[in-house]
């Protein structure tokens, strides 16, 4: 059980993890505190980038001699493996580190164990210190490893009756200027950023990060099944790389250079591109995080394909009565298979509400006596 100040440790751990959101991918991100052998924190540190130093290496060369007999706080299992840097369960050995408390078990093949090396080492080890918040902030990361596919955050900007356009089909913007400057923290945090061909055709969104200082560009895909980008689409330019996902047989001689092309296999049984194939290739090349920004067609063959793992949706106190839903056809048909969200902030953003909330398993039937 971590003493009280070992868990405010953790928690500035937390805090401290959150600083490396849009720059450690295709790694996690972390987050370290070492107290000295009478609890006072003496080093700090998170990793700040891939191939960079871990965050045990951060707070470790801030602590120096200090850290001797003290206790290290961890957001995620010390790894225990050499690749770009050395194993950070072996580091803290080293550096004479009496206590290691971690939140989050690694679950990697080639990383995990660090807590074993370190309790055989003699370390006092124990996981589970507020492994809900520093889940939470390396939630991305996690389930990718989990699933063997990135993360998905669908995100949306409706009215308040759930229009995401006029019946003219005209959008903008229907959400306050505060909402969409969080849309580019989404996008900053984000691997990649991924829409349809109808939105492309609809809105030419250009899917950059804008005013995020220091932010790395995702890369943007767009789901363009049957190759009719037009040479003139927004997304390619040189702001950020972009890639077009089209289908294994469609006439590509007309797509416009300036971006890659893959190829995918259609959906079954839904018009479309398979999207568990999208979000392998995408897996393949490092991807771990997906920002979902549309539109409603592609978030319902997401949905259907059982694949958003959260949900950001930016409702504006505006109706319409008309225009097209935010959400198409995601193979639900009646009440009983409603997919249920667990509501998990709801924040004001200027006149709007951003609602972020998670798909709820199903419950399991209930078996017959």
């Amino acid at each position: 059980m971590a003493t009280a100040a070992e868990a405010e440790a953790m928690r500035r751990a937390v805090a401290l993890a959150a600083r490396g959101l849009g720059h450690t991918s295709p790694n996690p991100v972390v987050g370290c505190v070492v107290l000295d052998a009478d609890g006072r924190i003496v080093g700090e540190g998170w990793h700040q980038r891939a191939g960079g130093p871990h965050a045990e290496i951060h707070a470790l060369r801030e602590a120096g001699e200090r850290a001797r007999g003290g206790t290290a706080l961890v957001t995620l299992e010390p790894c225990n493996h050499t690749g770009r840097t050395g194993p950070c369960a072996q580091a803290l050995i080293d550096a004479g580190i009496a206590r290691v408390r971690y939140a989050v078990a690694d679950p990697t093949a080639q990383a995990r164990g660090g807590g074993a090396t370190l309790a055989a080492a003699g370390i006092d080890v124990e996981a589970g210190a507020l492994a809900q918040e520093a889940e939470a902030v390396n939630e991305a990361w996690l389930t990718s490893m989990r699933r063997g596919r990135p993360f998905v955050l669908w995100k949306y900007a409706a009215t308040l009756d759930g229009r995401s356009a006029a019946a003219d089909g005209t959008s903008r913007w229907i959400t306050s200027a505060a909402s969409r400057a969080d849309v580019h923290r989404l996008r900053a945090e984000a691997d990649a950023v991924v829409v349809g061909s109808g939105t492309l055709r609809a809105d030419d969104p250009h899917l950059a990060v804008r005013d995020r200082e220091g932010a790395r560009q995702p890369l943007r895909v767009v789901v363009d099944t049957n190759a009719t980008v037009k040479p003139d689409a927004r997304v390619l330019d040189d702001a950020a790389p972009t890639l077009i996902a089209v289908a294994e047989d469609a006439d590509t001689d007309r797509l416009p250079g300036g971006a890659e092309t893959v190829r995918l296999p259609r959906a079954q049984g839904r018009r479309g591109l398979d999207i568990a194939a999208l979000l392998a290739e995408l897996h393949g090349r490092g991807v771990r995080s997906v920002l979902l920004e549309g539109g409603p067609t592609l978030a319902g063959a997401f949905l259907a394909a059982g694949a958003v793992d959260k949900v950001v949706g930016y409702l504006a106190p505006v109706l319409l009565g008309a225009g097209p839903a935010a959400l198409a056809d995601a193979g639900i048909t009646t009440i009983a298979q409603a997919l249920r969200l667990d509501t998990a902030e709801v924040t004001r953003l200027g006149p709007d509400l951003r609602i972020t909330a998670h798909p709820v398993a199903p419950a399991p039937l209930a078996e017959e006596n």
